[in-house]
């Protein structure tokens, strides 16, 4: 949808940035550069929190607008490759890999599979299987995008409840809202596990990357998970209070179990086959730093962005080759369904990182922001999770990041980079309150368990938390990992 009276003020916004005489109009050797990626980056902003076009559409904004300026010098050829590399990063096919492995699955139903052996291994209980739900939809969404994740176990959530309210002949209005609040909870913190799990994870790597420092899969691992299942045990607190009002019984759910397990029936050889490939571009991502060194060993330019892709690539590629019974394992309409623009939300983010880094105003910004320099670790750590937070609950956590990367990683101490950018990243996928804060949010919404007042009020007590959690695991964690 185009709205045109924020269009037009987003345009407004652009050209006084750009054109009105201020400080950005003549900084150094950059002259009036740092001018234009700022109007640039507000632009991009505004369009992406008002939603004033679609938010694919404004991650194309630096395709026409850098090629034709002097954001990276004075030649077109600078400037052209500038804007259209980004698009081409590692991590944007990292991402394409990761979403062809999760439409075969998807395909095949093998993370249904997944989810529901996990919540029959936890337990039939009402409060175990609150826990069974969370812990299967956090998993997958480590894999699988938050929102593919909320949208597969959005469905088998409501088939748990129909079960449930068909055996007990009541409805289960607190439970309902706490199951479908899990799946939504769940997708978000899982998300934050691995590179691949959330746009923002990916965007935080490939920004990484382009200063010069590379965060390998499992690093990145042993950072994200541990922060996800600790908070995925205090949102089931949080969730059990609204749920044990009105909770079944424990046979009640064994039997809704049960008839989830039969609807899917014995494990067909495709699934085999996607488990297995998954497994392979699994270990090969986790272990990104060693054949890395190895491929450097002979000469070859190798990085672990591009090991970690080229497994994603390779093992998407496979799975479309492979054939069971004159079938795809992966099929071409399976590919119609993966989010293809969330690529260009990644290259622009990308792109607008490089039109700040490049045009001088990162080092303008962090002149100007040396006052949060001066104010100690974890207060501001704290600070930015928490502006995070409140920001992801207007604007989708995507934008948010893309913004507040390069931004944040002039305005702090060079030891404190990793740490508020690893906090940020987090903070952006912790909004718990509104249903427009994440595509999961909202989906459980239309559920018809979930109102506003209930999501609301335990959701804004769950993102302080969150935040601080953020704040106090990324400033330890992140220096002794990385």
């Amino acid at each position: 949808m185009i709205r045109p009276g924020r269009v037009a003020t987003g345009l407004l916004l652009f050209f006084g940035v750009w054109l009105l005489d201020s400080p950005l109009r003549d900084v150094g050797e950059f002259g009036a550069r740092p001018a234009l990626a700022a109007a640039l980056t507000v632009l991009m902003a505004f369009w992406w929190i008002s939603e004033a076009i679609p938010m694919y559409w404004t991650a194309c904004l630096p395709l026409v607008v850098v090629p034709l300026s002097n954001l990276h010098g004075a030649a077109f050829a600078p400037n052209a490759k500038s804007a259209l590399l980004p698009y081409l990063d590692p991590y944007v096919f990292l991402f394409l890999g990761g979403m062809g492995i999760a439409a075969a699955m998807q395909q095949w139903n093998l993370h249904r599979r997944i989810a529901l052996s996990i919540m029959s291994a936890v337990g039939p209980s009402p409060r175990r299987m609150l826990l069974g739900l969370l812990l299967a939809t956090g998993f997958v969404s480590l894999w699988i995008s938050n929102t593919a994740t909320a949208a597969m176990m959005f469905p088998i959530g409501l088939a748990i409840i129909a079960e449930f309210e068909h055996q007990s002949g009541r409805r289960l209005a607190g439970y309902g809202a706490a199951l479908m609040l899990a799946i939504a909870y769940a997708a978000n913190l899982g998300g934050t596990g691995t590179k691949i799990g959330t746009v923002p994870a990916a965007q935080l790597s490939g920004f990484l990357a382009s200063q010069g420092r590379e965060i390998a899969f499992f690093d990145f691992m042993l950072i994200g998970v541990p922060f996800a299942a600790v908070f995925l045990f205090v949102a089931w607190a949080a969730l059990w209070r609204i749920g044990r009002r009105d909770a079944p019984d424990a046979a009640q759910g064994t039997h809704a179990l049960e008839l989830e397990r039969e609807r899917l029936g014995k494990i067909q050889r495709a699934e085999w086959i996607v488990l297995v490939v998954f497994v392979a571009a699994a270990g090969v991502w986790m272990s990104g730093r060693p054949i890395t060194a190895a491929l450097r060993a002979t000469g070859l330019p190798a990085t672990t962005a591009l090991v970690e892709a080229g497994a994603a690539v390779i093992a998407s590629a496979s799975l479309m080759l492979a054939r069971v019974d004159g079938r795809a394992v992966l099929e071409p309409r399976s590919l119609r369904t993966l989010q293809w623009k969330t690529l260009l939300l990644i290259g622009g983010g990308f792109a607008m990182a490089e039109a700040i880094e490049g045009s001088g105003l990162s080092s303008w910004l962090g002149t100007q922001l040396v006052a949060l320099r001066s104010i100690a670790p974890t207060p501001q750590l704290v600070l930015v999770s928490l502006v995070t937070v409140a920001l992801s609950a207007f604007a989708s956590n995507a934008a948010t990041v893309a913004v507040l990367l390069p931004i944040l990683a002039t305005s702090v101490a060079p030891g404190q980079v990793e740490a508020v950018l690893f906090a940020a990243t987090f903070a952006a996928s912790c909004d718990f309150a509104l249903p427009a804060g994440t595509p999961p949010n909202a989906i459980v919404f239309g559920s018809g368990y979930v109102t506003i007042p209930v999501m609301a009020r335990n959701g804004a007590v769950l993102d302080v938390l969150a935040a601080l959690w953020a704040a106090l695991w990324c400033g330890y964690v992140v220096p002794l990992v990385l």
